[in-house]
């Protein structure tokens, strides 16, 4: 199944939040600049709370993969106003939430400095059911209260939260890799209701000739990468051969020169010198 991500939408727009302060236009503008999941990825939690376990109610439900900063463009009392846009990739259940009608407004946590670089950082987004829970009522009580009660919710002590923004969520597919289409075609044909011993053995042969024909990509993939190596290897070995072949001409041609080549360095025989005349005949 492919994975979701949605498209841009609004998270946050400039102005009050929570606890008095103000988000401002250059806030927003920061926020959507300095975003990068690599460096601090933004999760989505339920009501700003960060539960421990994976399997409960206030576990993540996404994360926040891209933000832009915009300015309004409609008829209503934030027209003109800085928005945060975000895309973000939602799991099942908030995908399912959100279906339902249900945690369907936002609120940012900002960190107002972020690893001491004086500007403002998206480090968290919490889906509400109410714009009350974290509007204009909450703010209103937050502000009057002696002890923020959402203080203890956040990451640090100085971070913020944005009063809460209708989410309009849309969804679009991002493709899988190949790998994780063959295991979900897998499970798609064993996960069918199965109504016979034919229908079995046709789904587990259908399964087969999946899991066959991804093999045999696979291994058409290698073979061509092989013949190029050995393609290489046989231009490579032939190259050397001329260059062995070359050489070892020139050394002949070399060895025949020299052995034709007097040497100096051997004492020379003296040249014969006759007799003088007077030396004694043998008489036989």
């Amino acid at each position: 199944m492919a994975k979701k991500v949605s498209k841009f939408f609004r998270i946050g727009v400039e102005g009050d939040t929570c606890d008095g302060r103000i988000i401002s236009a250059s806030d927003i503008q920061e926020m959507a600049e300095t975003y990068d999941p690599r460096v601090y990825g933004c999760r989505i939690n339920l009501e700003h709370i960060r539960g421990l376990l994976p399997d409960g109610m206030f576990k993540r439900y996404g994360d926040v993969v891209e933000l832009k900063a915009e300015k309004i463009d409609d008829d209503s009392a934030l027209n003109g106003k800085w928005a945060l846009f975000a895309r973000i990739t939602p799991t099942d259940d908030l995908i399912a939430m959100n279906k339902a009608a249900q945690k369907v407004y936002t609120s940012m946590e900002i960190q107002p400095n972020f690893g001491n670089t004086g500007k403002c950082y998206l480090v968290g987004l919490a889906v509400t059911d109410d714009p009350a829970s974290l509007g204009t009522e909450y703010l209103e009580f937050c502000r009057k209260a002696k002890h923020n009660p959402l203080q203890r919710f956040k990451a640090s002590p100085e971070n913020v939260f944005s009063v809460a923004t209708l989410a309009e969520l849309e969804f679009e597919d991002v493709p899988d890799t190949v790998l994780n289409s063959l295991a979900d075609k897998v499970k798609a044909i064993f996960s069918r209701k199965q109504v016979s011993d034919d229908a079995r053995m046709s789904d587990v042969h259908e399964a087969v000739t999946a899991v066959s024909e991804h093999v045999q990509t696979s291994l058409t993939a290698q073979d061509k990468r092989l013949s190029d190596m050995e393609t290489a290897l046989a231009t490579f070995k032939q190259e050397l051969t001329g260059k062995v072949e070359e050489t070892s001409q020139a050394f002949s041609a070399l060895k025949t020169t020299l052995d034709k080549t007097e040497s100096f360095s051997q004492p020379r025989r003296t040249k014969a010198s006759g007799g003088g005349g007077d030396e004694l005949l043998t008489d036989c």
